[in-house]
């Protein structure tokens, strides 16, 4: 632990609490940021206060997560498995015990599936037709996050084959006499929008059958994610994924305007910047970062790093220094350009890269770690990061080399604590500069009515 507090120059863990926070506010006057957040924040109180600000549901003002009127930050991970495992009453324990754990070591956001379409155990047997005992897994998995604290971030429907996919409601589409020559065209037509878009009214209109709470209505729900890394090669212009962005946020926002909404992007540039496009790591897959991002309902940002699959001819230097110019430039552009909060919703390294040590996973994490709370800290548009993949022990037939068992990985565990912490510090320092603001400008005004 103290090493790690060296390298990321944060307030030792031998420190009060109070010590704590006193060295954090000189780091932050240090870097110039605290009277411009005090400021930011005297004009905002009022208004958070209008808007409900304690109703439990994440929102955004800006570059920043907003909760119960003060700014939130998300250190989490990913667990595309929680629905699948909970369907099976007998299993449900394994999810409980991931949440304890990721709790317990002060993550607060998870990321994973609504979706499974066809196959073995589906969620969505055919197009509306679901299977009930999946269903009641994914409210297992939201009624049992929220005994822990956890926020999620639920997904619509995949890219890939894997549980489905855009693959898989194509097919449907063809049964019923649709010629489809490419899967692509799940972006483009209307039966198979149609398809989706009665999924996705499904899935916002579900009644909890555990906590009584529609989904689009439970605040332990983050946010929506349109797909996980939507790609249209078809059409590298990008205009196809543009439009079907647009259309799919405003059909979710018309059903539910409580929850954020988000793409699902992995962060690949487009034509929007074409100067921007030499940081792609060889990829012009149909999406575009900023223009993508810039469309009305869309309301953060999201990032994934990959260094080890994209760049998996270089060694692992190259691999950091492309994670680095990787995470600046898009924290800068959510910052300068879209003017949204940002989230790393996915990275991570496999332990089945050649030559692949604990170290060099830490480095990684590190890297984007200290990303992520430098940007905070100042009150930049990074808002946290989800790693790939946690799993809770007795799951090997879920291991994919990605995955992080806590209680296995001590050193990397230790980290994660450690950025929950950092995050957790920040978020306090600035919910009580927004109290002392509340405080100060109800004694001016109480001043001016003597």
């Amino acid at each position: 632990m103290h090493r790690i507090s060296v390298l990321f120059n944060i307030p030792s863990p031998l420190l009060t609490e109070g010590e704590r926070e006193r060295e954090l506010r000189r780091e932050m006057k240090h870097v110039g940021v605290l009277i411009t957040i005090a400021l930011l924040i005297i004009q905002q109180c009022c208004v958070l206060a209008i808007e409900g600000q304690d109703d439990g549901f994440i929102k955004t003002r800006g570059i920043r997560f907003i909760l119960n009127g003060s700014p939130f930050y998300a250190n989490g991970f990913n667990a595309y498995w929680l629905m699948y495992v909970a369907s099976d009453p007998s299993q449900r324990y394994k999810v409980s015990s991931v949440f304890h754990e990721a709790s317990s070591h002060g993550l607060s956001v998870a990321r994973t599936w609504a979706f499974s379409d066809g196959g073995y155990k589906p969620l969505q047997y055919s197009p509306g037709s679901y299977n009930e005992q999946m269903f009641k897994g994914l409210d297992f998995v939201l009624a049992e996050a929220r005994k822990y604290g956890i926020k999620l971030i639920l997904s619509f429907v995949n890219n890939y084959e894997s549980f489905g996919g855009k693959k898989q409601y194509v097919d449907w589409a063809r049964s019923q006499g649709q010629y489809l020559s490419s899967d692509d065209d799940f972006f483009r037509n209307p039966v198979v929008q149609g398809y989706y878009k009665n999924h996705i009214k499904a899935v916002l209109n579900r009644h909890n059958t555990i906590s009584g709470v529609i989904y689009k209505n439970d605040p332990t729900i983050m946010a929506w994610e349109l797909m996980n890394e939507p790609r249209c090669t078809s059409d590298p212009s990008g205009r196809t994924i543009q439009s079907w962005i647009a259309e799919m946020a405003s059909f979710v926002k018309s059903i539910d305007r409580n929850h954020l909404l988000e793409v699902g992007l992995e962060g690949f540039y487009g034509g929007s910047y074409p100067q921007k496009m030499s940081l792609n790591p060889g990829f012009n897959i149909g999406t575009d970062f900023i223009a993508n991002n810039q469309i009305p309902g869309i309301d953060f940002a999201t990032l994934h790093s990959y260094p080890d699959q994209w760049l998996s001819s270089s060694n692992d230097q190259t691999q950091l220094s492309f994670l680095d110019s990787w995470l600046d430039a898009h924290i800068q552009d959510a910052q300068s350009i879209l003017r949204k909060p940002l989230l790393l919703t996915e990275f991570g390294k496999s332990r089945k890269d050649p030559g692949f040590s604990t170290y060099q996973r830490d480095q990684l994490f590190g890297t984007v770690y200290n990303k992520v709370y430098s940007s905070a800290k100042q009150g930049g548009a990074a808002a946290g990061g989800l790693f790939w993949q946690l799993l809770t022990e007795g799951m090997d037939s879920f291991r994919d080399g990605y995955e992080i068992v806590l209680s296995e990985n001590p050193s990397t565990a230790n980290m994660i604590a450690e950025q929950s912490y950092k995050l957790h510090l920040i978020q306090k320092l600035f919910a009580r500069m927004r109290d002392e603001a509340i405080w100060r400008r109800a004694k001016a005004v109480k001043e001016i009515g003597n």
